[in-house]
């Protein structure tokens, strides 16, 4: 589809759409769970996803079958060898094509109820275009980009008013941030005696990603600061500040090291993060770091993947808390921590 041909019709704006007695028998398991209205919510939910690597193959699985009503993919990029590792929509022969031509029609086996809408050109990101795309949409979760795009596309979004996910891998780490501007939402209430509502509503009020990098560790206590991992968190934020000071790039192996150390240290100091827990970025996970941060692993995919389409769907279910709002996950330790940023 060509800019000119994509009229960006999305369900931002359109009547809603009833879910149907058949459709209901296929949903009948996450109506039991979330109820017919959070359902309806998601059945005509349009969503935006930009580019196609491992994460994002991840996420377009779980919420297509959770049953969004539309899917819009953006990815301007070929298929390459190394996407057919953790890109199970990608086989040998869709090398060389484009990644949404490559991708679309297995995604839309995952659940024929669904629409998706495939753009390939590069021009779709740029302002105008850009604009006009995340008006017609209702949901935009932006996959393994640099921190000034995500930034860009936050400030778009907010905007607009509409609700922004990004999500990525570095090797064997992972993040998930999410903006989900004034929140409202139902939430259990376990402290509610036997007769009383079991649910409340709530709300949350959620901070750009370039405030919530601004984030100071000094208010925190010693046992908190130790708790949110801040090693793992720098480590990810390093690579971001590395790959705007060399043009996109990461570090492909341990020659790297004393640059992001540096990188990741002088982040340290300026957040104010306790030296008694983190004086030092630890030098073996910036080796690590250094060797793995270019090679997308399957199985952090389908960890960071899935819990952000879970936190996507719980958003539009308006069902529970989503993340608030910074998640980090360690493949190293197979453990995930939430750092409230500026929040």
């Amino acid at each position: 589809m060509s800019v000119s041909e994509a009229a960006f019709e999305g369900g931002a704006t359109g009547n809603p759409v009833q879910i149907t007695e058949d459709e209901a028998a296929v949903y009948d398991r996450q109506i039991r769970l979330w109820g017919l209205e959070a359902q309806q919510r998601m059945r005509n939910a349009t969503i935006l996803i930009v580019r196609l690597r491992g994460t994002a193959t991840e996420v377009i699985k779980n919420i297509v079958l959770a049953g969004i009503g539309k899917l819009v993919l953006v990815d301007s990029d070929e298929v390459t060898d190394e996407d057919l590792g953790a890109g199970f929509f990608f086989r040998e022969e869709d090398v060389g094509k484009k990644k949404v031509e490559a991708a679309k029609a297995r995604v839309e086996s995952l659940n024929p109820l669904v629409t998706v809408q495939t753009m390939k050109h590069h021009t779709l990101l740029e302002r105008e275009s850009l604009d006009a795309l995340v008006m017609s949409v209702d949901l935009v979760c932006v996959t393994d980009w640099h921190r000034e795009g995500l930034i860009w596309i936050n400030e778009v979004c907010r905007r607009f008013g509409k609700p922004f996910y990004a999500g990525g891998t570095f090797g064997l780490l992972g993040y998930i941030f999410c903006d989900l501007l004034k929140h409202d939402y139902i939430a259990p209430d376990r402290s509610a005696p036997g007769d009383a509502p079991r649910s409340v509503k709530a709300s949350q009020i959620y901070s750009p990603l370039h405030m919530a990098l601004r984030y100071q560790w000094s208010g925190l206590t010693k046992r908190q600061t130790k708790e949110l991992n801040p090693a793992a968190v720098y480590a990810i934020l390093a690579l971001w500040e590395y790959q705007q000071i060399k043009d996109g790039k990461v570090p492909d192996n341990v020659d790297a090291a004393p640059e992001l150390l540096s990188i990741a240290n002088t982040m340290l100091t300026e957040a104010e993060v306790n030296p008694q827990v983190l004086s030092t970025m630890p030098s073996e996970l910036i080796e690590s770091v250094c060797r793995s941060a270019a090679h997308e692993f399957s199985p952090v995919c389908a960890v960071v993947g899935g819990l952000l389409a879970q936190d996507i769907l719980k958003a539009l279910a308006a069902r529970e808390a989503p993340i608030a709002n910074f998640f980090v996950f360690d493949g190293n330790s197979g453990s995930g921590t939430v750092v409230r940023m500026n929040m």
